[in-house]
């Protein structure tokens, strides 16, 4: 038998707030944090991002570090989500010296090279700073300031960047490698970033619409989560409470196109499956799905399918979260799975916000979040959740079709 897997600690910060408890104000408020751009300087200040509330100087404060021009918000947003997991689970001194850090970013210090390339003139100081933004070195700066881990490793796999860290984590307590793994991931907004979503023409000028028949693409946010995960063992050696299971998780690739999503959704599909067969579970068991529902015409209509294809006329109810972050690309999947979390433990359905126009033979998304019923339009297609959410599908899909889902199920007493 398996043995099972426990999230026992969560940090996260996002375009609605900075730890757990702002996080649930805002997704109970159904109050987005996508707006204007204010920290990140663009000509294409007309599109709106769901950036954090804090500028950089802000979050060193937080931080209690010195002012560094070094530091770039990957590694900023990523301490403040680290410190707040490791505190919840009690995790420090020797637990964290065997513990495993697995964090995943694409566009790491990429906001720095970019200050440092406009102003710095020297050129072995141009690439001295430069060297010191990879997305490894990201990794090595987040961690930097609890002490040593046993060993750091760094996920890059765009959109699904945060999902596989999670799935590489659990891997490795799987195999004995080690009884505690910190994982998720950590991203920053940069032009670099911006002007390449810009380029591919599905950026939306409006706040994003998920599932919606007028969607026009999504937004771009920034933020960083961290789960930690543990062994049973480690959990009852260590007398920790567990927030929930990581009862199964899914991977595959169909590698369809560089960018687009596949017409009939195969790596999704796949994923999906997958993450239910390790689950051991049954599409009825599924009481709500966070669909990754970026708000671009090809996911949206392709993520349907996938869903369509698992589930059947039997579709729980599903909502994309990116309507209230923006799309935090490597970061979204951990961003996401605390959503899931914080949906289980509090027991709502967080809202598809912007949703009016259902789509041709697509998804209905939540519009409502209330545990007891579902709102009639949402009816037609989807069951009405059940009493309690005891196991919650999160979807993560990246460029190439690297197609991610995981299962979050409630802890039995």
């Amino acid at each position: 038998m398996v043995e099972p897997i426990f999230v026992t600690g969560a940090g996260i910060v996002s375009a609605i707030g900075v730890g757990k408890a702002e996080t649930l104000a805002s997704l109970k408020a159904s109050k987005t944090g996508i707006g204007p751009m204010k920290y990140l300087s663009s000509i294409h200040s007309d599109l709106p991002v769901g950036e954090v509330k804090l500028s950089n100087a802000e979050m060193m404060q937080m931080l209690n570090v010195a002012d560094d021009s070094q530091l770039s918000r990957t590694v900023l947003m990523g301490r403040i989500a680290l410190r707040e997991a490791l505190d919840e689970a009690r995790l420090t001194g020797d637990q964290l010296r065997r513990a495993a850090f697995i964090s995943a970013t694409t566009v790491g210090g990429m906001d720095r090279r970019e200050l440092f390339y406009a102003q710095e003139k020297d050129c072995d100081a141009l690439h001295a700073a430069i060297a010191t933004q990879g997305c490894g070195s990201s990794t090595e700066r987040i961690a930097e300031p609890f002490g040593s881990f046993a060993m750091l490793s760094t996920v890059s796999t765009a959109c699904s960047s945060a999902t596989n860290a999670i799935v590489t984590g659990a891997n490795m307590l799987r195999c004995g490698l080690t009884d505690i793994v910190v994982v998720g991931g950590s991203e920053c907004l940069s032009m670099f970033h911006l002007n390449g979503f810009n380029t591919l023409m599905i950026l939306d000028s409006q706040q994003c619409r998920p599932f919606d028949r007028d969607r026009a693409g999504l937004n771009l946010g920034e933020g960083a989560a961290y789960l930690v995960l543990e062994t049973k063992r480690s959990v009852r050696r260590r007398s920790v409470k567990p927030l929930c299971r990581l009862s199964g998780y899914g991977n595959a690739c169909d590698a369809f196109h560089q960018t687009a999503s596949s017409p009939d959704g195969e790596g999704a599909y796949l994923a999906m499956q997958e993450a239910l067969h390790e689950a051991g579970l049954m599409p009825g068991d599924i009481q709500y799905i966070n669909a990754h529902g970026t708000g671009t015409p090809n996911n949206d209509e392709s993520e349907s399918r996938a869903i369509k294809r698992v589930f059947g006329d039997h579709v729980p109810p599903v909502s994309s979260t990116k309507s209230f972050t923006g799309h935090t690309t490597s970061a979204s999947g951990s961003i996401e799975a605390i959503f899931c979390i914080l949906a289980m433990q509090h027991q709502f359905l967080p809202q598809n916000l912007n949703w009016h126009t259902p789509m041709d033979e697509g998804i209905i998304p939540v519009i409502s979040q209330q545990t007891e019923h579902v709102c009639e339009a949402s009816a037609k297609n989807i069951d009405a959740p059940a009493k309690v959410i005891r196991h919650i599908l999160s979807n993560a899909f990246g460029f190439g079709g690297n197609d991610s889902s995981l299962v979050l199920s409630k802890c039995d007493a």
